[in-house]
């Protein structure tokens, strides 16, 4: 079974930027295909962003596009979310997933193994 643990969360100035490191070990059931989710408190986990292990190909949701970047090391195995300029509502839990159930389609909404989250707060 694939493990996650992720790192790098805080408090950061609207405005600002972090870099979030999701550090991979174990064996996955199909690969390391790795996403990044988010929930605010009071919402749903949402889609943040999606990155192939071996091609690096990449899929983001509506709250990345154009401030967030996903990105996997291999050799290391740990993957990233650099986020910049970020706003308040950018707040809440955010978890890595790796492992997904099946390869085409909405694979990136299949993941078996989660982090167990971190925190990141953007003060306005």
């Amino acid at each position: 079974q694939a493990r996650l643990v992720e790192s790098g969360g805080g408090l950061v100035q609207a405005g600002g930027s972090l870099r979030l490191s999701c550090a991979l070990s174990g064996r996955p059931s199909y690969n390391f295909d790795l996403g990044w989710f988010r929930q605010a408190p009071g919402k749903e986990r949402e889609f943040v962003a999606a990155i192939t292990w071996s091609g690096g190909g990449t899929i983001y949701g509506e709250p990345a596009k154009g401030r967030f970047t996903i990105a996997r090391d291999t050799t290391n195995k740990v993957g990233y979310l650099q986020m910049n300029r970020l706003r308040p509502e950018d707040t809440g839990v955010y978890f890595c997933a790796t492992d997904p159930r099946q390869f085409e389609g909405r694979w990136y909404e299949t993941f078996r193994s989660w982090g167990q989250g971190i925190q990141v707060t953007v003060s306005s």
